[in-house]
């Protein structure tokens, strides 16, 4: 499926490719360079009139399995990230408890989870 929309110019062009979200994009204009700043949300990204999509999809490096139905929105391309395992290390001192604690208590209770902000009502004491 594709899409041939005519806009004002490639301010509004931009704006309406990160509506879109597409999981390609060709950039077929003078200057693509110039709008990379403009795009966030699309899959690839094809610079210029000589960069096809096939040559993204098998030449290029990049693999092809990209976001699809819009969700480049809050998606990227499979990379390496995919394939690790990670977590999260998070540390405070008392001090920290102190001055996080009542913050945490709040957005806690603000979610209904009355054990997470006892918690760190707990922890400020």
């Amino acid at each position: 499926r594709g899409a041939l929309i005519e806009v004002r110019d490639l301010e509004e062009a931009c704006a309406l490719v990160n509506r879109i979200a597409p999981e390609h994009l060709e950039l077929a204009v003078a200057d693509p360079e110039a709008l990379l700043a403009k795009i966030r949300h699309a899959g690839a990204i094809f610079l210029g009139g000589y960069t096809c999509e096939a040559l993204g999809d098998y030449c290029a490096g990049p693999n092809h399995v990209l976001p699809t139905s819009r969700t480049a929105r809050f998606s990227s391309p499979l990379g390496v990230y995919d394939f690790q395992k990670r977590s999260s290390i998070i540390g405070v001192s008392r001090q920290g408890a102190q001055r996080l604690g009542a913050i945490a208590s709040e957005l806690a209770r603000g979610e209904g989870l009355t054990a997470h902000a006892k918690s760190a009502e707990y922890r400020m004491k």
